[in-house]
């Protein structure tokens, strides 16, 4: 079974586990409430998670996903995902540098500006971690300055 054809499987089952989120899908969907909103989803990439990124995308909204965790990726979640057009920036076992080159590219890459963020308290507690070790490279690049 390939990777993407497993993860849409996870995510079909997950959307048994959170109906009211599917039940949100049928009520609003041809409504498009979100329409406009243009979101940085920063979040384990799991299979509720999937569920969540789907619907607020059947809800109008575009997104853009990259992990908060570089351990907690399943990658055929993020296969998946990516296989139905969503900009994932994700794998299991990402390096520090791997984990903020994500980051670049889910909140600016290719011109793309967010107008939401979703998990940004991971991000900046990360940020904080790497700071307190003296580590040369935040979110924000070398020494400050922005990325």
């Amino acid at each position: 079974m390939k990777l993407a054809a497993f993860g849409r499987r996870e995510i079909e089952l997950a959307e048994h586990e959170l109906p009211g989120l599917m039940a949100l899908r049928r009520k609003v969907k041809a409504e498009k409430p979100l329409r406009g909103a243009r979101v940085v989803a920063c979040v384990h990439l799991v299979a509720q998670y999937a569920v969540l990124i789907e619907t607020l995308i059947d809800l109008g909204a575009e997104i853009r996903a990259c992990a908060c965790n570089v351990m907690s990726t399943q990658n055929e979640i993020a296969s998946a995902l990516a296989e139905a057009g969503v900009p994932v920036f994700a794998w299991r076992g990402q390096t520090e540098v791997d984990f903020w080159w994500c980051i670049d590219k889910v909140v600016c890459g290719d011109g793309w500006q967010p107008n939401m963020v979703s998990g940004l308290t991971e991000i900046l507690r990360r940020d904080a971690e790497l700071e307190r070790k003296e580590h040369s490279h935040n979110s924000f690049g070398k020494k400050g300055e922005p990325l």
